[in-house]
């Protein structure tokens, strides 16, 4: 079966974690929980901050890096999820099921990408 990635882009000026009501944490244990009894969740976390990354570059035969934070960037990978199912219609309902747990003060986009096998 295929597997996909799915790169969950965020805001991060307007997301905080102060903002997640406890509600939304339940929603978000049960969607987890159930996509992993169905064998469609291989892996999936959050990431920190752009400020605590390190963006480096290869151009013109040289490396160069930046630390964040990277105020460039409005719309920044704020976590992903491994997912395999049997098709990208599948993983669809999946991810905008996980959208759609979101609170409504919340603006995430999720894109969707198959993973090239060998």
């Amino acid at each position: 079966m295929p597997r996909y990635l799915s790169m969950i882009r965020i805001d991060e000026r307007n997301a905080s974690p102060d903002n997640l009501s406890p509600e939304f944490h339940q929603r978000m244990g049960a969607l987890f929980e159930e996509i992993t009894k169905a064998g469609v969740m291989l892996d999936t976390a959050g990431l920190t901050p752009t400020a605590e990354g390190t963006r480096i570059t290869w151009s013109g035969g040289k490396l160069s890096h930046v630390d964040g934070p990277f105020t460039e960037s409005k719309e920044v990978v704020g976590g992903y999820a491994i997912l395999q199912a049997k098709d990208k219609a599948e993983v669809m309902e999946w991810t905008k099921r996980f959208l759609q747990i979101h609170d409504e003060h919340m603006t995430v986009t999720a894109e969707v990408r198959e993973i090239v096998e060998g």
